[in-house]
C-alpha cells in the first residue's frame, strides 16, 4: 500500500480486501447527480499487557465522495482527497482522485484506470523508486508500502462504503476477522432513525496471521528481514480471543450514516504475558449540504 489518506488502520498489518464487495447491497435512497458526501475515517487503538507496558494510537482522515451520474444498472462516482488536503499531502499519494462505477449489486469498477497509472509513475519517479520495488515496504514520513496496483483504490473505497450495507433485521454481516457473519438487530428507533448492532466472535487464526504479518514488516523495515512462515510459526502459539461489535446508525430515510466497529482482544503469549487491545474504527457520512 501506498501512504495514502484513509489508511491508518492498516499501516502495519496486510489484512484482505475489506468486506464490502460480498455484501448484499440496498440503496435506501436513489443517489442525485452533483450530491456530495464527505466520508470520514477515525481509528483509534490501546493496548495493555501484564508486564506494565502500555500504548495507543489514533488518527483520522477524509475523501468526498461526488455523484457524477445515475445509469442504468448503478452510479458513476469521483471520489478525492478533501478540500483542505496540502499541496505535500497530496504530492504522497498516486490513488486519488479516481472514478468508479458502483453497480446495483455494490461491486466497484475503475473507469480512470490510465490516469491511475499516469500517476502511479509520476509518483514512483519522484521518489526514486522504480516497479521493482512494488510490494516493499519502507520507512520515511511513516511506514507504508509502495503499492503499484491501481485497484488500490477500489480497496481503499471499499472501507468506507457504508451504502451497499442491507440494513434490516437479521440481515448478515461478514468481517474478516470474525469466525463467522454475524446478524444485524434492531436496537433502536425513533424519528432521527435507527440503529443496528451485530457482535460476532473473533477468529485466533485470522489474528495471528495479522501479527505474523506486522511482524514481517517490522523486519523488513529495519533490514532485518524474515518469513511469513517465521513469524506465523512464533504467533501460532498464542492464545488468542475476543469478539468484534459493529454498530450502525441510520437516518430517518434508513440511510446509513455512521459505522462504528469496536474489537477486543485478549492475547496470551507464550511467556506468560496477556495484553489487551481494544481496536476502535469508525466511518461517518454525511450530506454536503
Amino acid at each position: 500500500m501506498h501512504s495514502a489518506p484513509m489508511k491508518p488502520a492498516r499501516m502495519m498489518t496486510a489484512t484482505a480486501l475489506s468486506l464490502l464487495l460480498s455484501i448484499g447491497a440496498r440503496a435506501q435512497t436513489a443517489p442525485i447527480a452533483g450530491e456530495t458526501h464527505i466520508l470520514t475515517k477515525s481509528y483509534s487503538t490501546t493496548d495493555e499487557s501484564s508486564d506494565g507496558s502500555s500504548g495507543s494510537s489514533n488518527g483520522s482522515d477524509e475523501l468526498t465522495e461526488r455523484v457524477i451520474a445515475v445509469r442504468d444498472g448503478g452510479t458513476e462516482l469521483d471520489y478525492d482527497m478533501s478540500a483542505g488536503t496540502t499541496a505535500e499531502d497530496r504530492a504522497r499519494q498516486w490513488v486519488f482522485p479516481a472514478r468508479v462505477f458502483r453497480a446495483s449489486d455494490g461491486t466497484l469498477r475503475l473507469l480512470n484506470r490510465d490516469a491511475l497509472e499516469a500517476r502511479l509513475e509520476q509518483w514512483l519517479k519522484a521518489g526514486g523508486w522504480d516497479r521493482s520495488l512494488c510490494g516493499r515496504w519502507i520507512f520515511t514520513w511513516n511506514a507504508f508500502q509502495i503499492e503499484c496496483d491501481p485497484d488500490e483504490a477500489l480497496q481503499d473505497i471499499a472501507t468506507i462504503d457504508l451504502t451497499s450495507q442491507d440494513l434490516r433485521e437479521n440481515a448478515p454481516y461478514p468481517d474478516v476477522d470474525a469466525l463467522a457473519p454475524g446478524a444485524l438487530s434492531r436496537i433502536a428507533a425513533g424519528p432521527n432513525g435507527a440503529t443496528f448492532v451485530a457482535t460476532m466472535r473473533v477468529d485466533p487464526d485470522a489474528v495471528r496471521r495479522e501479527r505474523a504479518e506486522a511482524d514481517m514488516v517490522i523486519g523488513e523495515i529495519m533490514r532485518k528481514p524474515v518469513t511469513l512462515e517465521t513469524t506465523l510459526a512464533a504467533r501460532s502459539k498464542e492464545q488468542v480471543e475476543g469478539t468484534i461489535s459493529v454498530t450502525f446508525e441510520a437516518d430517518a430515510a434508513g440511510n446509513p450514516r455512521k459505522r462504528t466497529r469496536v474489537m477486543k482482544l485478549k492475547i496470551k503469549r507464550p511467556d506468560g504475558v496477556s495484553e489487551d487491545r481494544i481496536s476502535t474504527r469508525t466511518v461517518e457520512r454525511r450530506l454536503v449540504p
